[in-house]
């Protein structure tokens, strides 16, 4: 008798857990993990939207940087968006900022909240280690995401114990400006976290899509051959980089040629993509690396940020 009631008990525990994990989360409280230029941006965007934010870095001079960035951004939306009313620009200034609260322990602030983001280095290990710790800490209808621009969420997700809360969450900077979000699901993920993350996206005024757990999701998957295939063009001798980003510009109205974008996005970051899917499929003619581009990085010649990379700037 006593082990049929145990199994009713568990078995109503377990339809209890079910029930509550089918429900949709209502993102109120995200914390973000790294304060960097993406990472700020999200906070910024939570905050300015009604959400309590935690942003976590590793030290407070890091998060110190960060505040002040997300104020000097926060000011320049204020003036465009309260011309007419500068106090109640200073107001939305002052009310966003006091949304949002810094800490350089992770585990410790992650007990109560609806969301995790990371938007740390693009390396896997160091992604995995930070969300098997969290793992452990935060509760159990928490939704892990990550930023990621180029690793598998799955491999990411792996890490934790909340494969069904794991989805790729993929901002485009700068933040506060770029409408688009890309919510990844894994094979893993549940429809309501899904659905959780596009009301989420929608409340900060993005606009979402979803695509499957697959290399560069939709934009860089459609956007990074294309770049590597403008090198490839000028690599063979059948054109030169100014008239390819002329023709872009002028044939396809695009805003900005390939390699002017990609000495703005920075060649490192293109390499590190590239290099990233040559490796999980080395066979892929789009994922074949570029000995021009391999060159230019050796040299520390990224692009604008440098100062030069395929053009030179002053």
């Amino acid at each position: 008798m006593a082990f049929v009631t145990r199994q009713f008990v568990r078995s109503v525990s377990s339809s209890s857990t079910a029930s509550a994990s089918a429900k949709k989360i209502i993102i109120k409280h995200v914390t973000v993990i790294g304060g960097g230029l993406m990472g700020a941006g999200i906070a910024q965007v939570a905050a300015a939207t009604g959400h309590t934010v935690m942003l976590v870095d590793q030290t407070e001079d890091i998060l110190a940087k960060s505040r002040k960035g997300i104020e000097e951004s926060l000011r320049k939306v204020a003036k465009k968006k309260f011309a007419e009313n500068p106090k109640a620009g200073d107001e939305f200034v002052e009310k966003t900022l006091n949304s949002i609260s810094t800490s350089t322990d992770a585990a410790s602030v992650v007990h109560s909240t609806d969301l995790v983001v990371e938007a740390i280095v693009e390396n896997l290990k160091v992604k995995n280690e930070l969300f098997k710790r969290l793992d452990k800490f935060a509760s159990e209808h928490t939704i892990f995401a990550s930023n990621t621009s180029s690793l598998h969420i799955t491999d990411i997700a792996n890490a934790t114990t909340r494969q069904d809360r794991f989805a790729g969450l993929h901002f485009f900077n700068p933040v506060p400006m770029m409408k688009l979000v890309e919510v990844i699901k894994t094979p893993m993920t549940s429809q309501k976290t899904v659905e959780s993350l596009i009301d989420f996206s929608k409340a900060l005024g993005k606009h979402p899509v979803s695509c499957k757990d697959t290399p560069g999701f939709i934009v860089n998957r459609l956007l990074v051959p294309y770049l590597m295939e403008a090198i490839r063009l000028h690599e063979r001798g059948d054109a030169s980089k100014e008239d390819i980003d002329t023709a872009m510009k002028l044939g396809a109205g695009y805003p900005m040629g390939p390699f002017e974008l990609l000495d703005y996005v920075g060649l490192d970051t293109a390499k590190f993509i590239i290099d990233g899917w040559h490796e999980m499929d080395a066979k892929n003619p789009l994922f074949q690396p570029s000995p021009s581009l391999n060159k230019l990085v050796a040299e520390n010649k990224i692009g604008k940020k440098t100062g030069e990379g395929y053009y030179k700037y002053k």
